[in-house]
């Protein structure tokens, strides 16, 4: 019974993980701020959610 909410949590943290990392990528290659204002450290930050987010997912997963 437990396993059903850490397999939702991990589902949901990986989607997002991957769909920021993607979203933030596909910026990044256009040439396209990835956010308002245009600050290096904001495309930074955003990167680094994306890939905790999805590690946190993952872990999520592989704890079941």
């Amino acid at each position: 019974m437990e396993s059903t909410p850490a397999l939702f949590a991990g589902t949901v943290f990986a989607l997002f993980g991957v769909a920021l990392l993607v979203w933030a990528g596909a910026r990044t290659a256009g040439r396209a701020p990835v956010t308002q204002g245009d600050s290096p450290a904001g495309a930074v930050l955003t990167v680094l959610f994306g890939a905790v987010s999805l590690l946190t997912g993952v872990w999520c997963l592989v704890q079941v």
